[in-house]
């Protein structure tokens, strides 16, 4: 699915609403998988939420990205890209962490916790993923949600035998509201110039050949926006006749 902004900011100020209003989920919730609408809205509010701040600017049109398998029905392609949002969140060291610290890489930002069943089945494929793709540029960023931060998220990392992935968490949902998520796990790709670029509902198999052709993708393509043309050169004009 391509999720194409409108040119205009309309209905910016119910969308924002839609990004800051979202309740976190307590913990003894079941957990709520997004379905690709919901996701779709959550993308719109951060879309329309860089439109009001006037950060949203149009890009060239670019080669699709594959999408296949599960990905041709689950990631949510937003065209064009627009910048992730500045909110800070926490490493495992209780250190401040922005999005833009990553920028040069290319970024699996992912929504998740200790508590979320299908967000423990896909955790190892992540750090599969993290092994296989970092030393290109891959930063996953697995942001938890659990209140209680290091002291679960250390003893959880130990008990799945997690050596590559980033864990952090999102100790006050900042992060998780800006993003619009309703539900867990919930990941999004960032580019190497720090735009989100789609997401996607769900567990998946993040190191499935169909997801690594994905990442593939936006690894292969610069941090760099393309170089304008070059202004032709003005004709000299003619000397004045004597």
């Amino acid at each position: 699915m391509t999720l194409a902004p409108a040119s205009g900011a309309g209905s910016a100020s119910g969308s924002l609403g839609l990004l800051f209003g979202v309740v976190l989920m307590p913990a003894k919730c079941k957990v709520r998988v997004l379905k690709e609408n919901a996701l779709a809205a959550a993308l719109a509010a951060v879309v329309l939420g860089c439109m009001a701040a006037g950060t949203a600017t149009a890009a060239p049109a670019a080669q699709a990205p594959p999408l296949e398998g599960a990905f041709a029905d689950n990631f949510t392609l937003l065209d064009p890209p627009v910048p992730a949002p500045p909110e800070a969140f926490a490493d495992l060291a209780g250190g401040r962490v922005r999005l833009a610290a990553f920028k040069g890489r290319v970024v699996l930002l992912n929504f998740w916790a200790t508590w979320c069943a299908p967000c423990v089945r896909e955790m190892p494929s992540l750090d599969r993923l993290q092994a296989a793709l970092g030393a290109r540029g891959l930063s996953v960023v697995a942001v938890s949600l659990d209140r209680a931060g290091k002291e679960v998220i250390e003893p959880f990392r130990a008990r799945l035998g997690l050596k590559h992935l980033g864990l952090y968490h999102d100790p006050k949902a900042a992060l998780f509201r800006a993003f619009g998520v309703s539900g867990l796990p919930t990941s999004f790709l960032i580019d190497r110039r720090g735009r989100i670029v789609g997401g996607y509902p769900g567990p998946a198999e993040w190191d499935s050949p169909e997801a690594r052709a994905l990442i593939e993708h936006y690894l292969d393509r610069p941090a760099e926006a393309p170089a304008e043309p070059a202004e032709r050169a003005a004709a000299p004009e003619a000397p004045a006749g004597g």
